[in-house]
């Protein structure tokens, strides 16, 4: 493995970099550029690198996947499926969004219905054959493809066996396009998930592969690796070829990083807390993270494994407005890279989070580390934010303050749906905040929902890069097999497990990993027979395991039913990039601090002592009110918060 490693992690407002050389880490913000997010990318490697640093690694969370779908920029594709199946897409599950709506809307299907081609040929459950597929009818199809850009094959039953898919495929394959095949993206039943999540990744693997093959040319990295949305990293040939795997590709960055330092720090149960530019992310980690197939972009399935983490549109470039009624709202538009919050001075004209905390004096102008030095523009915060409390009938520091109260009222919801709402208690877990504008927020957070202490990691504002670097090389394999039993002695398992084992080593075997570098865990998606819903436990001693999941899960359990093994899965693990990447210690003694700043809170305008992190030493406590400025990032402690510096440089805070 080369020295150096560098990853890149590409957010609405700025590329996040960390580059690990000579066993050192190293920081860079780039403003993002949206019209070509290879092109920030590329500079910042370009910037972070000198011409004589020799082969490297790159990881690399990409948004190309999701902004394709939030956005409807991807791929036109032709669904190809069995006949008088045509409409799953449009039929979806019987779950409506807008329940009591008069009049319901949803979006149209990723694939237009004249693109939809159902071919005669059918698979029973078992996989075996109730009808012919009708080869025929596939030469016909060819025909039909003019203006299409990628193909989608998903067929009955495709999990049990899929030779009626492989044989649509290879009469397809002439075409040029690429094709995506269910049996190879998602082998596993429920034919809705299963069509969507096929119909997302033929949608958005062209501009993923586009994105991907020029960043591998261009980079001149050695290799290549993407963050997967399930908390691991891939060879960049897999995610040019399966990219619904990185629909959520920066954020699952974060969670790994933020897993990573509390476990240094010695907090096990988290709360992640991710505020960037455009949006926050949270997920709730119980000792490691959790993961979902029940993930929905752009109100479409994604049944792959995918880390649970729940997003909204709140972020320091959040835009604040007044509507129709009176009311303040923020977000979820935001003034992203460009223009940017007014503070920024490129040309935004809009007030945004960022700008109040830039009029509150939560974050200094004249301490801006991130546009080459330069101060922020306070001064042209104020008329646009005096129209904005205009309307509202307040001064501009209330206007600003309202604006703050709303976005926290925003990101604490995302809280407790990630934990309450689940059933945890915040007030068991260490929040972690960290992205750039987490820690302008993070205790008042903490104070509203209880949570005992915050953890502010070392350089918040580049932790999803840093995460990619101690994410390990990960692989899922998994097939239904809809098998039943009494007990576990009645079921035999063994040789379909080998199999998927088999598959997954040799998965890694392409990313140039060898099989004792691999570490393989077994699980079954279990569940009651007539049960329309699994719970995946441990593959030893499944019955059981289920049993008791199920008693903690629903509070009952009932041992003498029969229990049906849905879907096995082997998970595949292999070392990170940089599994042991540590940012530096603190200093042993304090330096000087950087001065005095006044700050409005709460109504009244505060005194308060202004640090530069790097000067904090191990030990040190810092009493609130207290600003803590670095260069990816800034730390509002307020009245009553005590913070202390830990061993690993992680700051500590006990709210109010």
């Amino acid at each position: 493995m080369p020295e150096i490693v560098v990853a890149v992690d590409t957010g609405g407002t700025f590329t996040d970099i960390v580059c690990l050389r000579a066993g050192a880490l190293h920081t860079l913000k780039v403003p993002s550029t949206p019209d070509d997010p290879a092109r920030a990318v590329l500079a910042g490697i370009a910037e972070v690198l000198d011409a004589q640093a020799g082969p490297f690694v790159l990881v690399h969370g990409s948004t190309v996947a999701t902004n394709a779908l939030l956005e409807r920029k991807g791929a036109r594709v032709a669904l190809v499926t069995n006949a008088g199946f045509e409409d799953v897409l449009e039929i979806g599950r019987q779950n409506r969004p807008q329940l009591y709506a008069l009049v319901g809307h949803r979006p149209p299907p990723l694939v237009a219905r004249e693109h939809r081609h159902g071919v005669a040929g059918r698979l029973g459950p078992d996989g075996s054959e109730l009808e012919p597929l009708d080869v025929a009818a596939l030469d016909h199809l060819r025909a039909h493809l003019e203006g299409i850009e990628s193909i989608a094959i998903c067929l009955l039953h495709a999990y049990a066996d899929p030779r009626h898919e492989q044989a649509v495929a290879r009469c397809l394959a002439g075409t040029g396009l690429p094709v995506s095949v269910s049996s190879a993206i998602l082998p596993e039943f429920r034919e809705y998930e299963r069509t969507a999540t096929t119909v997302v990744n033929a949608y958005v693997a062209p501009v993923t592969d586009r994105y991907l093959g020029r960043l591998e040319s261009e980079s001149n990295a050695s290799r290549v690796r993407i963050m997967a949305s399930g908390g691991g990293v891939m060879a960049v040939a897999r995610a040019r070829r399966e990219a619904v795997h990185t629909v959520l590709s920066g954020p699952a960055g974060g969670v790994s990083g933020a897993l990573a330092v509390a476990t240094a720090a010695g907090f096990r149960d988290i709360l992640t807390f991710d505020m960037g530019g455009t949006s926050t992310d949270v997920s709730l980690c119980p000792g490691r993270p959790l993961h979902t197939r029940e993930f929905r972009i752009a109100d479409v399935p994604v049944a792959v494994p995918v880390l649970d983490i729940h997003t909204v549109g709140a972020g320091g470039g959040s835009i604040a407005r007044v509507d129709v009624g009176g009311a303040l709202r923020v977000g979820p538009e935001s003034a992203g890279a460009r223009p940017g919050p007014i503070a920024y001075g490129r040309g935004g004209a809009q007030v945004t989070v960022t700008d109040a905390n830039v009029w509150l004096g939560r974050l200094p102008a004249d301490a801006w580390r991130h546009s080459g030095g330069r101060a922020l523009d306070r001064a042209a915060i104020a008329a646009p934010l005096e129209s904005l409390a205009r309307q509202l009938g307040a001064s501009l520091e209330d206007a600003a303050e309202g604006i703050i109260s709303v976005v926290n009222t925003a990101m604490e919801g995302a809280l407790r749906v990630i934990s309450v709402e689940r059933g945890h208690d915040p007030r068991d877990f260490t929040l972690v905040c960290f992205g750039g504008a987490a820690g302008l927020h993070a205790t008042a957070l903490a104070s509203r929902l209880g949570i005992p202490r915050v953890l502010v990691p070392p350089a918040p504002g580049v932790l999803s890069a840093y995460g990619m670097l101690v994410s390990p090389v990960r692989k899922d394999v998994a097939r239904t097999v809809l098998r039943s039993a009494r007990g576990e002695a009645e079921l035999d398992l063994g040789d379909i497990f080998l199999d998927l084992e088999a598959q997954a080593l040799a998965a890694m075997r392409e990313e140039g990993l060898r099989n004792d570098q691999v570490s393989l865990a077994r699980r079954v998606d279990a569940r009651y027979e007539g049960q329309s819903y699994e719970l995946t436990v441990p593959a030893d001693r499944w019955v059981d395991a289920f049993h008791a999941a199920h008693q903690r899960q629903f509070g009952f359990a009932t041992p003498g039913a029969v229990v049906q093994a849905v879907s096995l899965r082997v998970e595949a693990l292999a070392p990170a990039a940089a599994p042991h990447a540590r940012f530096g210690a603190p200093p042993s003694s304090a330096g000087t601090p950087a001065g005095r700043v006044n700050v409005h809170h709460q109504g009244r305008s505060l005194d308060s002592a202004h640090w530069d992190r790097a000067a904090l030493c191990t030990g040190q406590v810092l009493e609130g009110p207290t600003l803590v400025t670095e260069y990816s990032a800034t730390l509002w402690i307020p009245p009553g918060a005590l913070g202390k510096v830990l061993e690993d440089s992680s700051i500590v805070l006990e709210p109010i």
